[in-house]
Parts: C-alpha cells; structure tokens; sequence
C-alpha cells in the first residue's frame, strides 16, 4: 500500500507542483490550503508524512506543528516544512516545534521527492515509528 502525504499550502500551484511529483512516485496526495484544513485532515485522513508551509491562512504552520506535536496520535508524525520563511530564526523555529526537515523556496521538486523518500524508509510509520532528524 502507498504511502499517504498530506500537502498543505495556500498557493495552489505549489501544491499541484508537489502532488504531480509525489504521485509520480507512486504516493498517494491529500492536499489542504490553510493550517485549519491541513489539521483537520491529518487528523481524518491520518497521512504518514506532512508537507507543511508556514504562511497560511487561518492557522500558520508553525500552529498546525506544534498541535501535531501536543496529540498522541500525531506527535511522531514526520514533517518537512516548505516554506519562504529562511531567516536563521525561522528555520531554528521550525526545528524547535519539531519539523523533521525545513526547506526553503524556491524549491526542487526532486529534491523533496528525495526527502520525502529518506525519511519514510528512515523506519517513520507516520504515528509512532522511530523520529528521524537531520
């Protein structure tokens, strides 16, 4: 069975950009564009992996982390945040509330295919399987 990612981002073409390359790797794509719509389908859609940018409307990414970080069923959830936010102090940010892998755009969408694929064979389970941080 693929594994599910969870893409959330406002900008809709970044979005399709990501789903076409991680359903071309045979993933399966639930996409959400604002943190309130990410959360509420990770928690219903329970992906193994979440593809998370911070501006967002209604709820940051950073919000949506560190709710992701507070529950049980998610804490061990990987995250790769993909974001314009690249100041020292974001990504420290990112890193604190627990994203698993912080990249900035503009971004290769190989290269977070690649990611993607590193940490999901890292032994994550997306809901308790062992952390991987870079």
């Amino acid at each position: 069975m693929a594994a599910k990612i969870l893409v959330c981002d406002d900008e809709r073409h970044i979005v399709r950009l990501i789903q076409v390359n991680l359903e071309r790797q045979g993933y399966n794509v639930v996409t959400a564009y604002d943190g309130k719509e990410g959360l509420e389908k990770i928690r219903a859609e329970k992906p193994n992996l979440v593809v998370l940018d911070v501006m967002m409307p209604y709820m940051d990414g950073f919000e949506v982390l560190k709710n992701l970080r507070k529950e049980p069923e998610t804490e061990m959830l990987p995250v790769i945040m993909l974001t314009a936010k690249a100041q020292d102090k974001d990504v420290f940010e990112g890193y604190h509330y627990g994203a698993d892998m912080y990249l900035t755009k503009p971004f290769n969408p190989i290269e977070l295919v690649t990611f993607v694929k590193r940490i999901l064979s890292g032994g994550t389970d997306g809901g308790g399987g062992k952390r991987y941080d870079i």
